[in-house]
């Protein structure tokens, strides 16, 4: 018998300047207590801005602006999803319909959240993409 596809799930990325929108999960639901992207579990044949759409109302009470496509994805250990972490922009104010709180962070300042297990390594790599970037554009050398 052959394995079942892993389902998918989309994490939607929101930036606000250097700072990025984390929510912290439930205490009763898998991953509870846990800080995490908002989003959810796509549906039968459901695209990821749509998914991105629902969910972000759902859980935040905000319109999508715009989706890009993922820009990563992750096994879920244990599970059996794959995480899309889709970079949003949304329209109106997030509130807390489903967790317990939110935060905005920049990527550092999320590391000494704890953060479900897919949302760390993505947040490790947003921290080595920023450090990578810091370093190929330094900034000018005094009297140059």
């Amino acid at each position: 018998m052959p394995a079942a596809s892993p389902r998918r799930v989309i994490a939607c990325v929101i930036r606000d300047g250097d700072r990025y929108l984390v929510c912290q999960r439930p205490a009763h639901k898998r991953h509870g207590g846990l800080w995490e992207f908002p989003g959810g579990k796509t549906e039968a044949g459901e695209i990821d801005e749509a998914a991105a759409r629902r969910e972000l109302r759902e859980e935040l009470d905000v319109e999508l602006a715009r989706a890009a496509p993922a820009v990563a994805e992750l096994g879920d250990d244990g599970a059996p999803f794959v995480i899309a972490f889709v970079p949003v922009q949304i329209c109106g104010e997030p509130r807390c319909l489903e967790h317990s709180q939110l935060a905005w962070a920049t990527p550092r300042e999320l590391l000494a959240l704890p953060l479900a297990p897919s949302d760390r390594i993505f947040v490790e790599s947003l921290v080595q993409l920023s450090s990578a970037t810091a370093l190929a554009d330094p900034s000018p050398a005094p009297g140059e």
